[in-house]
This record gives structure tokens, C-alpha cells and sequence, in this order.
């Protein structure tokens, strides 16, 4: 039964402690929108995205006021465009541009899937697709775009991560007047998951049904706030403990939010993502959680095993208090969304070498991290190529969204505003690289992948 107490408790921790859910998703299959006329295709791709999604930021909103629980967006994941592009053939940006009219159709703070995977090598429509990325992303608002460059089965593809290295480096001097903002929609994923709600990366696999809804919780905040009653000798067991208790109580409200949205729109539910996602907002800081375990800063010798026990405990709660447990589920630890975050760069605690350790026991990888816009493209692929080893190595999944900061350096500041708040400028190692990123080819999988 629900008491007296577990309602105050929950109504404090929206009120106090910045609990919410951070995105309800509705994943869309574009699989029957594909036709030999691009253009046919995209009047297909535009029928049925606003067809099935035309009431879903309504449903948001209401179960949002119903029950006083915050859900800050709105978003929409289709299947991955190359796809269609393949069939099609054209402009992907015609695809790009649908899927901006779509996003502003039905009201979505962001719409992912201008996707390719190419882990494996490159099918009809990859090649297109990855290199309308920067033009996709610049000429639309509410578009995100995501590469798979490897799996631990397949290895890694040297040739898309040089590729995209490039990708990156162009979509920011093409928003170099908006604070390279294409960049930052931007993911080049490993182990890419097909079911993820979170932006940028979302994409809907094609595993996936034809419609479904996945919701990612959030509550850095939370579990920061329950770990600073505790008391500072406690073991770390304990602390383990109240982080797995907390998670628990944070995933039952994404599971009862995700089965109303779920019958409200007809639609069946998918997963809840347990990430602890953190924004701007002073308290609602992942890194503040690693303080409260006995860090002064975050990027202090600990971090990391700070981070893993964090990342262990959050999905031990979240899997008993959802049997629907999928997408991500961890800990992000963003640069520029993160207050804590953000002051550890700030002060020279945190550096890229610490991050990049400690993306081998959380949820992601290096994400929105800022470089000095002099940084060349190789030097990007030679941060993918190593994040995407670490993912391929350790069965798990990895990313970078790195955005350079054109005109500016190391030490300065690049405003993004809201939810991306500001990014400090890291300095990273510029040593050159490129012979070994023009080699291409591709990186066996490890010997870990022979698990039949």
C-alpha cells in the first residue's frame, strides 16, 4: 500500500530534488514508407509520423498535470533514414527537412533517426546519408542524426569513423554563427541500442514494432539528496544500497507514466531507460553524486569507482521495479549539461583522459565535450575510434558527441542555453594521428564476440 509518507516523499523529490521524466518517445518504423520516388516517400514518412503522433504531446502534458509529475520533453525516434534513402535514392536532406515539418507538425522538442549503421561496412544509402549529416543538421531546428561505427561483433569500421571525424568537424563551421549547434545534435555511436529515448542517439531499430512508446527517467538530484543523509562513515555497501533503493522508486514512476501514455495512445510500451540524465540546474548534477560518496571533485582518483558502483546500483533497483528495463540505463556524464560536471573542467580537475576512463563503466561515453575549434578532424576520429574500442572490448555501449568550437580555444566558454547549457572549452591532446586514421580498414571484433 501507498502511505502517508512514500506521497510526501515523492512530492519532494519533484519539488526539491528536480526528479522528472526526462522524454516519453514514441518510436516509429518509416520501414513500409520506403519508394522508388523520394519524394512519394516522403509524403508516406509525413502521413504516418503525424497520423501516429498527432496526440502525444497532448498525452504528455495531461499525465503531467494529472498527477503533478514533471515530463520535460516530447520526443520521436524513427527508423534509421539511410534506409530509405537506399530505396529512394535523392537528397537525404529532402528526409531531413520531412522530419523537421514533422517535429513542428506535432509539436516534439526533437526528432532522431537520421541514422545510418554501418558497423560492418556500407550498404545502398549509408554513404549518402552520413555525408548530408552536417547540411541535414544545419538547415533543421528539431532533427538529431547518430552513426554506429562498431559492435563487439563486428569490430569497429575504420573508414566510417574517418569519415565521420570529418562529419563533425564540417557540421560545426557550418553553425559556427549558432555556437556550432549541429555538432552537438550529433552521436557516433558503438553497441548502439535500438530502443534508446534519449537525444541525440535515438533511433527506432529495426528489431523494434511497427510503433512504441520508451520513457527515460531521470534523478541525479534524487540519489544525490539520499545520499547526503547518510552518514560519512557509512561503507560503501551501504551507499550502494540507498542508491539501489532510490532507483527503484525513480523507475516505478517512469513504468506507471510509460503504461498511461502507453493506453492513452493505443500504442504498446517499450522500455524504461533508468539513465541518470542531469541538466544545467544547480543540484540536479551526476557529478554531485560522486562528491557525495567522499570526492571533493569529480575527476578525483575514486571517480571511477565511484562511477561503476553508481552505474551497478541504478540498474540493480531500476530491473526489480520494471520488468521492461532497456535502452541505455546508467549514468550520463555530459560536459555541458552538468553543473558539477562543468566546474570540474572548469578547475582542471577533469580532463579527457579521466573522462574517456571512466565512459569503461558507464552508460555512454565522451558526450558533449568541447573542443578548440583548431582541432583536426583526425584528431575527432581518433577520439571516436578509441571510445568505440572501449565499447567494442567491454560489450557495452559507447559514444562521443564532441562539438568544436569554431573561432574559439582552449579555457573559453561556448553558450548553448537550456538543456545543453554551456560547454568550458577543453585543452586535449592535439598530437597528430592521421596516418594511422587514413589507414581505414577495419578492426576485428575481439575474441569476446564468439559467445555461440
Amino acid at each position: 500500500m501507498i502511505n502517508v509518507h512514500d506521497i510526501l516523499e515523492t512530492i519532494k523529490m519533484i519539488d526539491e530534488e528536480y526528479l522528472d521524466v526526462r522524454t516519453i518517445t514514441m518510436g516509429i518504423s518509416l520501414l513500409d514508407c520506403c519508394d522508388s520516388d523520394i519524394d512519394k516517400s516522403c509524403e508516406k514518412v509525413y502521413n504516418k509520423i503525424t497520423r501516429l503522433a498527432k496526440d502525444l504531446v497532448k498525452v504528455g502534458n495531461d499525465i503531467s498535470r494529472e498527477y503533478g509529475i514533471p515530463i520535460i520533453n516530447k520526443r520521436i525516434s524513427v527508423t534509421p533514414i539511410s534506409m530509405l534513402v537506399a530505396v529512394s535514392g535523392g537528397d537525404p536532406v529532402k528526409y531531413a527537412l520531412t522530419l523537421e515539418k514533422c517535429a513542428q507538425a506535432v509539436g516534439v522538442n526533437f526528432i532522431g533517426g537520421f541514422s545510418a549503421l554501418v558497423q560492418k561496412g556500407f550498404a545502398a544509402g549509408d554513404r549518402e546519408l552520413m555525408e548530408a549529416i552536417p547540411q541535414a543538421l544545419t538547415q533543421t531546428e528539431h532533427v538529431c542524426a547518430s552513426v554506429n561505427v562498431g559492435s563487439t561483433k563486428a569490430g569497429i569500421n575504420m573508414e566510417a569513423v574517418e569519415i565521420m571525424g570529418r562529419k563533425v568537424k564540417e557540421a560545426a563551421e557550418l553553425t559556427k554563427d549558432n555556437n556550432c549547434i549541429a555538432a552537438a545534435k550529433l552521436v557516433v555511436f558503438c553497441n548502439a541500442p535500438e530502443d534508446n529515448p534519449f537525444m541525440a542517439g535515438a533511433f527506432h531499430g529495426v528489431g523494434e514494432p511497427d510503433c512504441v512508446i520508451n520513457v527515460g527517467v531521470s534523478g541525479p538530484g534524487v540519489v544525490r539528496a539520499a545520499l547526503a543523509k547518510a552518514p560519512k562513515d557509512a561503507p560503501m555497501n551501504e551507499i550502494a544500497d540507498i542508491i539501489k533503493k532510490t532507483a527503484f522508486k525513480i523507475t516505478r514512476m517512469g513504468q506507471m507514466v510509460g503504461t498511461l501514455a502507453s493506453e492513452r495512445l493505443n500504442v504498446p510500451f517499450g522500455i524504461v531507460d533508468l539513465s541518470l540524465a542531469p541538466t544545467p540546474a544547480i543540484g540536479d548534477s551526476f557529478a554531485y553524486i560522486l562528491e557525495e560518496m567522499g570526492l571533493e571533485t569529480c575527476g578525483a582518483y575514486g571517480t571511477t569507482a565511484c562511477l561503476a558502483m553508481l552505474n551497478d546500483a541504478v540498474k540493480k533497483g531500476g530491473v526489480m521495479a520494471s520488468s521492461s528495463v532497456g535502452g541505455l540505463s546508467g549514468a550520463f556524464i555530459p560536459v555541458s549539461e552538468d553543473a558539477g560536471m562543468i566546474h570540474a573542467t572548469r578547475t582542471g580537475v577533469l580532463k579527457l583522459e579521466k573522462l574517456e576512463a571512466m565512459t569503461a563503466v558507464c552508460s555512454v561515453g565522451l558526450d558533449m565535450i568541447v573542443v578548440p575549434g583548431e582541432t583536426k578532424a583526425e584528431i575527432i576520429s581518433g577520439m571516436i575510434a578509441d571510445e568505440a574500442a572501449i565499447g567494442m572490448v567491454n560489450s557495452k555501449t559507447t559514444a562521443v558527441r564532441v562539438i568544436p568550437a569554431v573561432g574559439k580555444k582552449a579555457g573559453e566558454e561556448l553558450e548553448f542555453g537550456g538543456l545543453l547549457g554551456s560547454g568550458p572549452i577543453m585543452d586535449i591532446n592535439q598530437t597528430d594521428n592521421s596516418v594511422m586514421i587514413h589507414r581505414k580498414g577495419r578492426i576485428p571484433a575481439p575474441l569476446q564476440s564468439l559467445k555461440n
